[in-house]
């Protein structure tokens, strides 16, 4: 249906001002011209003939009071209404520089004046937040009211006019003429007082920690992070593949696996118990009548479904939770977590780790080349760890190195011979399941690089790597790629894709291939080699922010004994 001309005459007038404030905010000519060619459209609509026996047009749907201003650069940007100020994220504010703005966020600090406060607000956008400047002789008196009732914590909607900074700390700041209060925040129960807090505390209030420095910092590399595996497999042709999270089968055959049941273990009695040939009771509970009909699991990885569509669709990756039932403490696992885990079809370990390397490159490069991870970094690389910028460089400019798993345990007996007390495991033989310390020294001291250890003994490794053909199976075609400061971040291979070599492994390892029989129809309907890897993502950014503990790399860490929030 046509528009009557006074819609359309509104619309103009819309549009018109809409195109001011994007010239007054700096828009290039090359992003305005989509806007004069609506304006012109509209104009021309006005001047064309009203449409003859036009039904009037039905009334348009209620509006909510908050709706998404499309038309901002700011994803997400809520306006009250349309006389209001748009609203402007604190990281991009100086692209806004002399018009009205509205600012949204948390209170971090207040200082107050004889005729004047400042204001320093965060909506989480970016590390510095903005400084928000009030006068009181150009505030109302609602406002100098909301001005005394500030408290660190508090949320607060800011309106103003956005203007180069008069300090030296950041470059634009908001002349502010009004200001409301949206959520107050008690200050003497508001647990993020304005100290700097341990981040062993902070994960006793993991619902509040993203408003701190760090635990920001930490998101915001993370989303950037998680945004360029995205980008890095789509530019690379790779199919994104969701792969289930409850399973029947043990990918690692380690048996660290979360039971997923509905049977009432509140009630062991009314547990079914499995039977044996002469219908007597065994210990275990017959699962043949849990919710599957089976027993079920948390996946702990998603590598064996990724095959079945690489090997139908050529080259595919999974990004989701997997867990694992660790009883670790340590620094470097978690119970839930992340795993990027790519699967190629008609490739072997060599491709395998020529992609882990480029997707590494690309997704550091992509936040070494951030304007908002930029100024994450620098806070990084000053309270967290020194060089930090420098050495997420080298990882982008300087090729991997690549040992054999043999030579690399050469190196270490030849160094930790030096001096075996300093070595917490200096006991390494051809068969050790290398410890971090072990990693850390071969891409820390000897490698002083990223470096690739393959070709692992078969007796450490999980049963779908492909054996080698040229030492009797003794190891398989397996890698890992080793950074320094975490150590091991990538573990791949080439699978193995012969049925009768793969069926052979699993009887040695105890594993019912009737349990697998879908994977082992890979091996029997068209298999093909085929490799791919998983890269622990928590780790990855443990390692680009330069923080320990991976329990700080995900917003609600899972480890033993704990499953808050």
């Amino acid at each position: 249906m046509s528009a009557t001309s006074d819609d359309v005459t509104a619309a103009i007038a819309v549009k018109g001002d809409e195109i001011r404030v994007l010239k007054e905010g700096g828009i290039s000519k090359a992003d305005l011209a989509p806007h004069v060619k609506e304006l012109l459209a509209l104009k021309a609509q006005l001047e064309s003939p009203a449409p003859v026996a036009a039904k009037p047009s039905p009334a348009p749907p209620a509006k909510s009071k908050y709706s998404v201003d499309a038309s901002s650069p700011s994803s997400g940007s809520y306006v009250v209404d349309s006389s209001a100020p748009r609203r402007v994220k604190t990281s991009e504010a100086s692209k806004f520089s002399g018009s009205e703005a509205s600012i949204k966020g948390w209170v971090r600090t207040v200082r107050k004046l004889k005729t004047l406060a400042f204001v320093e607000v965060n909506d989480g956008s970016n590390l510095a937040g903005l400084q928000c400047v009030l006068p009181f002789d150009d505030v109302d008196d609602e406002t100098r009211n909301e001005i005394d009732a500030l408290t660190t914590g508090c949320s607060v909607d800011i309106v103003g006019k956005i203007v180069p900074s008069q300090g030296g700390k950041q470059s634009h700041e908001l002349s502010a003429t009004k200001l409301r209060i949206v959520g107050p925040c008690p200050a003497d129960t508001y647990p993020l007082a304005k100290k700097r807090h341990s981040l062993e505390y902070l994960r006793t209030i993991a619902h509040l920690r993203p408003r701190t420095n760090t635990l920001a910092a930490v998101a915001r590399v993370r989303s950037t992070l998680a945004g360029a595996v995205h980008s890095f497999f789509q530019q690379q042709g790779f199919k994104y593949v969701q792969t289930p999270l409850i399973t029947a089968s043990d990918c690692e055959g380690a048996g660290e696996m979360f039971r997923v049941t509905t049977l009432d273990t509140d009630n062991l009695d009314a547990i079914p118990r499995a039977k044996d040939e002469q219908d007597n009771d065994l210990p275990s509970a017959d699962y043949s009548q849990d919710f599957f009909g089976k027993s079920a699991y948390l996946t702990v990885s998603g590598q064996l479904g990724g095959e079945t569509h690489a090997c139908a669709l050529g080259d595919v990756y999974t990004f989701g939770p997997t867990f694992r039932a660790e009883n670790s403490q340590t620094a470097r696992h978690l119970a839930e977590f992340w795993m990027v885990e790519p699967e190629m079809a008609f490739a072997d370990m060599t491709s395998a780790m020529d992609n882990a390397e480029a997707m590494l490159k690309s997704v550091v490069g992509v936040v070494l080349s951030d304007d908002t991870c930029k100024d994450d970094l620098q806070f990084f690389g000053s309270f967290y760890e020194k060089g930090l910028q420098a050495r997420l460089e080298k990882l982008v400019n300087q090729p991997f190195g690549r040992v054999s798993y043999k030579d690399a345990v050469a190196y270490l007996q030849e160094e930790i011979a030096k001096d075996p007390s300093k070595w917490q495991f200096p006991e390494v033989v051809f068969g050790t399941d290398l410890a971090t310390e072990h990693e850390r020294w071969l891409a820390e001291t000897k490698f002083e690089s990223a470096v690739f250890v393959y070709n692992y003994p078969k007796d450490i490794k999980a049963f779908y790597m492909r054996d080698n053909d040229d030492d009797n199976g003794e190891t398989v075609n397996a890698m890992d790629l080793l950074v320094p400061g975490v150590g091991e971040l990538v573990g791949g291979s080439q699978r193995e894709e012969r049925l009768d070599v793969l069926v052979d492994k699993m009887k040695k390892l105890d594993l019912d291939p009737e349990d697998y029989w879908w994977y082992l129809d890979l091996r029997r309907y068209g298999s093909v080699p085929h490799a791919g890897y998983g890269l622990g993502f928590e780790r990855l950014v443990t390692y680009v922010c330069g923080i320990e503990n991976i329990r700080d790399a995900i917003a609600f860490p899972r480890y033993p004994g704990n499953a808050e929030f």
